[in-house]
């Protein structure tokens, strides 16, 4: 059967482009997405994440190769396998990035691409209480909470702290001070997620010239001996089946899946391409390599003050919270818990916050074991986190064969460089610093992990190494910018040297952004969609 766009992967990016290119009803529009549905209950909380953290069902469940940087580990990489993507398995922090993250794209040869020119697409995915201003806008489909008023009120004294350390404080990270100590944003409405799936996708499904197809795996796109792709392949389980695209195939697999594709097909380095015995249809090799990722550690502290673990601890808590929830669409199962936080700088600061902080009014671990829950610590506790907001490193996505089945290999060469090690003791030293301020001082029984024995530059880093790991911002490895031997696609997103095949997702970023990265994804995919319809029309 034949289709004017076929669009891969149903995630945060493909959900909205196939709701923007349907709405010309003349325009027929396949979306393929390898996992299920995104209909229950567990989509719609927003603390439902925590249920799909190690959910085969719901969740690639990737980890990386063994890293050199974190002493030899493997970093685990989860990446939504359901209708919505890693945006409906998210925390929901909504957050653009800093306006620099978007000059240097267009500084990098993609015009089109500065900050002042993607404004207006963030802002016209918002549904924003503040309604339409400079920094907002008011009529899109995706709903935004800011979460002052609601959070836990320990979140207070990480505001307090920041005042008494004299840092500056930020009303609102997505306006005018992207700088200095705030409460986050989310894409939470109502109580309930606001993923592009439920607020782009779902709604357009009703349309009769879109079509989704779940649980349908592309193992190749097709290409033609002229050089231009004409369609898909996908593995069913009758066995094979090919489709075709009249105008173009997009590919919105995201920053692992991606490039994965592209070099199933035929589409990446001759010399990788050549071990697996795939045949070449197009060298660029810079497919695969770029790949960018925020690596975190958290600082866990006992408190004197009851925090979220006293709430959803205990068996009866839980179900005080889930009756909230249910009754009210209120409380901490609203809301995500990443809840204060903030954008700083550090000695290695040039002209920009480079360290972004996560104060959460709960302490968890990340299990050990995939049949393991995350739960809350057994006492009144609370964490900060930190990741650098532009790290260096750069690693890249490898296949493990030729097989479509076959996981590909991640290695995301973190803490490469001698600046990306830097930063990261002196954001463990921004935690100390803040953690000695009176506000937080007074309401702090103990640093339970890493330790206050943990105090050297060596052991900070040691720290991070063993105990740190992955915030699932992955991204850059099918690059945009203008020269084929070191980008994928140009800035209008097409593959070089392949007609009609785009790339729109988190993968062709050309620099990691300063924050958590589905606001940025979402705004490329509006854009993506504007440009394609423009060059149809």
């Amino acid at each position: 059967m034949t289709y004017d766009y076929i669009i891969i992967g149903a995630g945060s990016a493909g959900s909205i482009l196939a709701a923007r290119l349907s709405q010309d009803p003349k325009t027929r529009v396949l979306l393929l997405e390898a996992g299920g549905s995104d209909r229950s209950f567990w989509f719609d909380i927003p603390a439902g994440y925590a249920r799909n953290y190690f959910n085969p069902e719901t969740n690639w469940m990737y980890s990386t190769e063994p890293e050199a940087g974190m002493a030899g580990r493997k970093i685990y990489t989860p990446r939504g396998k359901v209708q919505g993507g890693s945006g409906s398995i998210n925390a929901m922090i909504w957050v653009r990035g800093q306006r620099q993250d978007f000059d240097d794209w267009k500084a990098a040869g993609n015009p089109g691409w500065g900050y002042d020119d993607v404004l207006p697409w963030f802002r016209k995915l918002e549904q924003h209480p503040a309604g339409e201003t400079e920094w907002h806008g008011a009529s899109g489909p995706v709903g935004i909470t800011p979460m002052k008023g609601q959070t836990h009120p320990i979140c207070d004294h990480f505001l307090q702290a920041a005042r008494e350390l004299d840092l500056p404080l930020s009303d609102d990270f997505n306006g005018a001070d992207f700088e200095g100590a705030g409460i986050y944003e989310t894409n939470i409405a109502r109580g309930k997620r606001q993923s592009s799936s439920k607020t782009y996708l779902t709604p357009a499904l009703k349309r009769p010239n879109l079509t989704l197809r779940l649980r349908a795996e592309v193992t190749r796109i097709l290409i033609d001996d002229t050089g231009r792709a004409t369609g898909v392949e996908l593995q069913t389980p009758d066995g094979p089946e090919q489709l075709s695209a009249a105008r173009e195939v997009i590919l919105s697999a995201g920053a692992v899946g991606s490039p994965k594709l592209l070099m199933l097909s035929g589409i990446g380095d001759p010399e990788e391409l050549a071990r697996h015995g795939i045949a070449l249809r197009a060298a660029l090799p810079a497919v695969g390599q770029g790949l960018q990722d925020h690596l975190c550690a958290s600082y866990y502290y006992r408190s004197t003050l009851p925090t979220l673990n006293d709430e959803l601890r205990p068996w009866w808590g839980k179900l005080r919270a889930g009756m909230r929830y249910l009754l009210a669409r209120s409380g901490p199962l609203a809301l995500s818990v990443n809840q204060a936080g903030g954008f700083f700088r550090t000695a290695s600061a040039v002209d920009a916050p480079n360290i972004q902080l996560y104060f959460n009014p709960m302490s968890y671990r990340i299990p050990p074991s995939v049949k393991a829950k995350l739960e809350p610590e057994p006492y009144p506790g609370f964490l900060l986190a930190f990741n650098a907001c532009r790290p260096q490193s750069r690693g890249r996505i490898s296949l493990a064969s030729a097989d479509p089945r076959a996981a590909p290999l991640i290695r995301p060469n973190y803490l490469a460089t001698e600046r990306d090690q830097r930063e990261v003791i002196e954001a463990s030293r921004l935690i100390r610093r803040f953690m000695q301020a009176p506000a937080l001082k007074a309401i702090t029984v103990e640093e339970v992990s890493p330790g206050l024995q943990t105090a050297s530059d060596s052991e900070m880093l040691d720290y991070l190494r063993e105990q740190g790991g992955s915030i699932y911002h992955l991204c850059g490895s099918c690059t945009m910018g203008p020269d084929p031997s070191r980008a994928v696609v140009d800035a209008e997103l097409r593959v070089h040297g392949i007609r009609g095949l785009r790339v729109a997702d988190a993968s062709v970023f050309p620099n990691i952004t300063s924050g958590n990265i589905n606001a940025p994804v979402m705004m490329l995919a509006e854009k993506a969609a504007a440009m394609i319809s423009a060059s149809a029309r």
